[in-house]
């Protein structure tokens, strides 16, 4: 029987491990999920969002390890979406006299999601506070991190923070902790996280890290992977850098290729760049995938993109990730695309448009047709010596 795990006393993960994950809304999860749910035991018994609607059995299982599911009195549900609410219909069936709590928002949303279905709601606004008994639960809403709807819940007597979605890593594991496992792997699927899913909000990111910054913190549970008790400080400032688009001396180059000519000026700009001492990872589209790339492009100040050009625009590979890239809009990169050409050599200017369109200042394109020879690859090494330096960014 799947048994609860208590977090803080009282206070319960009642979650799903999803060991079979691997793709999220096109996020390669190659080291699967958990869902977080949390259920706090007190006068009046609340649970803290559910799980993906597959896993239901595995959280009652839980849940039931600990309590009668029909004395749930609240369920608070921090954010809409079905990963975190897909299983409320089923939970509210044994406690039907359950109130939902959630934001203005997160109500609009779950009428939209589940119609026909006669919950009754108790909405909440940032500073509003549910007294269950012992514990006082408080809210601060956290809009478009990552959804209109989102909201974090806290509990002062126990100094813990319900974090939603912020915060999160997608890893399945038995274990809970932060502290249990290599915190290099743990940071590393929480930069991926947030690269591939929170990225395109880093100001609402930073108004949420303002509302919080003045609660008592020694615990982060998050709806996705491990729950933060040690390292704390660490991931809140790794989520200051990145809501703040703060870069490092880095380049992640980025191509198909296919006659090996664009392979070779990829190689080419990839030497250039150690040759200025400046950091380089340099992938193929073809073989790497595009939200591994977007976990280096997070830090990374240089996006240098290259296709050559097939029929009339972009290699797919090459477009797939520039929608993907746009959609995320990075800013404040140094953005360089490049390409080889038959006889049209449109896909060096649609990169470059693109790359634009996310906000990156541009250096200028490097384009040749065919198959470049010794001269030209040399020419075009000293095109790109240049711009580094004069750009400023690779000065060390």
């Amino acid at each position: 029987m799947k048994k609860a795990i208590e977090i803080k006393k009282g206070i319960y993960w009642v979650g799903a491990v999803d060991w079979d994950l691997r793709n999220f809304h096109g996020y390669r999860t190659q080291r699967g999920s958990t869902y977080n749910a949390y259920l706090i035991i007190d006068e009046e018994i609340t649970l803290v969002d559910t799980v993906k609607h597959y896993f239901y059995g595995e959280m009652l299982e839980r849940i039931k390890s600990i309590i009668d599911p029909a004395d749930i009195k609240y369920i608070i549900s921090n954010h809409v979406e079905m990963d975190h609410s897909g299983s409320l219909p089923e939970i509210l069936e044994l406690c039907p006299d359950a109130v939902v709590v959630t934001s203005p928002n997160g109500e609009k949303g779950l009428r939209q999601h589940y119609y026909g279905l006669d919950w009754t709601f108790k909405t909440v606004n940032t500073g509003d506070v549910l007294s269950i008994g012992n514990h006082d639960i408080s809210f601060v809403l956290t809009q478009m991190v990552h959804w209109p709807d989102s909201m974090v819940s806290y509990i002062e007597k126990e100094k813990l923070l319900l974090s939603n979605d912020a915060f999160g890593q997608h890893i399945a594991s038995d274990e809970r902790f932060d502290d249990e496992i290599d915190i290099d792997i743990i940071k590393n699927e929480a930069a991926k996280y947030y690269a591939n899913i929170v990225l395109p909000y880093g100001v609402s990111v930073q108004k949420a890290l303002k509302a919080v910054s003045s609660l008592d913190v020694e615990m982060i549970a998050p709806s996705h992977g491990i729950i933060w008790r040690k390292h704390i400080d660490d991931i809140v400032t790794l989520y200051k850098k990145w809501s703040e688009n703060q870069v490092e001396t880095k380049a992640v180059i980025v191509y198909d290729t296919m006659w090996g000519s664009t392979k070779k000026i990829a190689e080419l700009i990839n030497d250039v760049f150690n040759g200025k001492k400046i950091t380089t990872k340099l992938f193929n589209l073809r073989d790497i995938h595009i939200s591994d790339i977007m976990t280096e492009v997070l830090d990374a100040k240089y996006v240098c993109v290259g296709s050559p050009t097939l029929n009339n625009g972009i290699m797919p590979t090459v477009s797939a990730f520039l929608t993907y890239l746009k959609g995320l809009s990075p800013k404040g990169r140094i953005g360089l695309a490049f390409g080889s050409y038959g006889w049209g050599g449109q896909s060096i200017g649609q990169i470059y448009e693109v790359l634009k369109s996310c906000g990156c200042d541009m250096l200028e394109a490097i384009s040749f047709q065919y198959v470049p020879d010794n001269e030209i690859l040399r020419a075009i090494e000293e095109k790109v010596k240049d711009d580094i330096v004069a750009s400023d960014y690779g000065q060390n």
